[in-house]
């Protein structure tokens, strides 16, 4: 199966060689030379360059890489689909455009799962992903996102906003001369024009974390400043290890439920959008 493939070609590009991935895939070497060698002929291509330092990806490799990596996350919701099928439940993929909602996707499979019991769920994390066009392929069901394409024929749920506080771990001024680290998460056009809005232009150290919760996780051990959702802040808060920068004001990002109307689980995608409303209800309602 091509598939196998995929995963051998991913595999020996994260442990360097043909060996440790035959290790790590439970398969001969031979095995896994076979898989390849299929594969490069399949595509016409030499996908991997070996040397005394071990074996790397070519530059076809590396171009082919994200199309491996996409090909089995849609293989993993074809079978999560067609398993759900064949035992007569529900799955629901659910995903988020944003690491700052990464969460909300498990709180609100635990809401579904107290509301109705449990019923089986792919979570997406993958913010590079497209996730308008995985909603009207059908890769996903739902996609939690901070910007509607223009003339779009999805169905669009208007969520509260999310409202970001400018957080530090000690106490700061934004008037004053020098500020502290500024981690930036790039949340997009509309964080971005905000941004500018709030930080002087001399405030130009900053260091970029794609991914909100590590992007807190490194503010607490190492220190600095940046805008996280409130509901990431709450304990922090109440501990003292973070506090709101003075004299910043709180940001508001748009916060967007997409689905596909004509969706065969439209029924259900419905039951996720009232536990998605719920649970950002609760969340904007706290202090």
């Amino acid at each position: 199966m091509q598939i196998n493939a995929f995963q051998t070609f991913l595999a020996i590009d994260q442990t360097g060689s043909f060996h440790a991935a035959a290790q790590q895939m439970n398969l001969t070497q031979t095995a896994v030379s076979a898989r390849i060698k299929a594969l490069e002929t399949s595509l016409g291509l030499s996908l991997f360059e070996r040397g005394p330092g071990g074996t790397r990806l070519s530059a076809a490799g590396r171009q082919f890489k994200p199309y491996a990596e996409q090909m089995l996350r849609t293989w993993e919701f074809v079978r999560a689909d067609l398993t759900g099928a064949i035992r007569g439940r529900v799955s629901l993929r659910l995903g988020s455009q944003l690491s700052i909602w990464d969460p909300l996707l498990v709180d609100v499979t635990v809401w579904l799962e107290q509301e109705q019991g449990k019923l089986p769920f792919v979570l997406n994390y993958d913010h590079a992903l497209n996730m308008a066009e995985a909603v009207g392929q059908q890769l996903l069901d739902i996609a939690i996102v901070n910007e509607v394409p223009t003339g779009t024929r999805l169905g669009v749920e208007n969520l509260p906003p999310e409202r970001l506080l400018l957080v530090s771990d000690e106490a700061v001024d934004l008037g004053q001369e020098a500020l502290p680290l500024f981690l930036n998460l790039e949340l997009g056009p509309e964080y971005e024009a905000q941004l500018h809005q709030v930080l002087p232009t001399r405030s130009q150290q900053h260091i970029v974390l794609g991914n909100a919760l590590m992007g807190l996780r490194y503010l607490i051990k190492r220190g600095g400043m940046g805008y996280f959702p409130r509901a990431m802040l709450t304990e922090h808060l109440r501990d003292g290890v973070l506090q709101p920068v003075q004299g910043a004001p709180e940001m508001l990002l748009s916060c967007k439920a997409l689905y596909l109307p004509d969706n065969p689980s439209l029924d259900n995608i419905r039951d996720v959008l009232r536990g998605v409303r719920e649970v950002r209800d609760s969340e904007t309602a706290a202090p």
